[in-house]
């Protein structure tokens, strides 16, 4: 009886927040309108965000430990 008890509070309480979130997303204001300059049409700005990528990869190889040889 106590366990069902705990369950169902547990399963409320989730979906509590699973309806909290959505309707917080709902909510949320509308992105503004993109800058006539944006990634999409910059080499520069995506050349940038591509060598962002690559560090953020090696410092996750560094990381994690990844020697490259198996």
């Amino acid at each position: 009886m106590r366990k069902t008890k705990k369950i169902a509070a547990a399963l409320a309480a989730i979906e509590a927040y699973m309806r909290e979130e959505s309707d917080g997303a709902r909510a949320a204001a509308p992105l503004p309108e993109r800058d006539a300059i944006s990634a999409e049409s910059s080499a520069w700005a995506l050349a940038a965000r591509m060598e962002m990528m690559t560090d953020r990869r090696m410092m996750q190889l560094r990381a994690f430990g990844f020697s490259g040889a198996r």
